[in-house]
C-alpha cells in the first residue's frame, strides 16, 4: 500500500448536527482534498485506472475530496478521513484475474442427467394407473 498522504491537503470546517457548544464554535470537520493527475506516487496508468474507478468522487478539476466529522477532535477526523482515503484509494488499484470459461466434465454432465432421470421416474410412479 502506497502511502501518499503527503500530497493530501486538508480543510477544516464546523460540524453539522447535534453537539451543542462545540460544534458550534470549534471547527472539527476535516476534507481532505487529493488531485489524482500530479500525484507523484502513481504511474500513469495507475492514476488512470483510480480515475476510472472513482469517477463519482473526483470532481470536475480532478480533485478526490472525503470529508469526516465523526470524532469530537480534528486531530481524530484528520487520521480518520486520511485512512479512508489511502484504503479507498488502494480498492480502486485492485485489479480481479480474469475469469477462464471452462467446460463442466462429462462425469459431471452425466451425474446431472441420471439425476433428472431418478426425480422424473419418481415423479411417474406418483401418477395414479387404471
Amino acid at each position: 500500500m502506497k502511502d501518499f498522504s503527503t500530497e493530501i491537503s486538508y480543510k477544516t470546517s464546523r460540524s453539522s448536527g447535534a453537539g451543542g457548544q462545540n460544534v458550534n464554535k470549534v471547527e472539527t470537520a476535516v476534507t481532505a482534498i487529493w488531485n489524482v493527475m500530479e500525484s507523484q506516487f502513481f504511474s500513469f496508468d495507475e492514476k488512470l485506472r483510480i480515475s476510472e474507478k472513482l469517477k463519482n468522487r473526483i470532481n470536475s478539476e480532478g480533485l478526490l475530496q472525503m470529508t469526516s466529522s465523526d470524532s469530537r477532535t480534528q486531530l481524530q477526523n484528520k487520521k480518520i478521513v486520511t485512512e479512508k482515503m489511502l484504503e479507498l484509494v488502494e480498492k480502486s488499484l485492485f485489479v480481479p484475474k480474469k475469469r477462464l470459461a471452462t467446460k463442466p466434465s462429462k462425469g459431471h454432465i452425466q451425474k446431472r442427467i441420471d439425476n433428472k432421470k431418478k426425480l422424473s421416474e419418481k415423479k411417474e410412479n406418483r401418477k395414479f394407473r387404471f
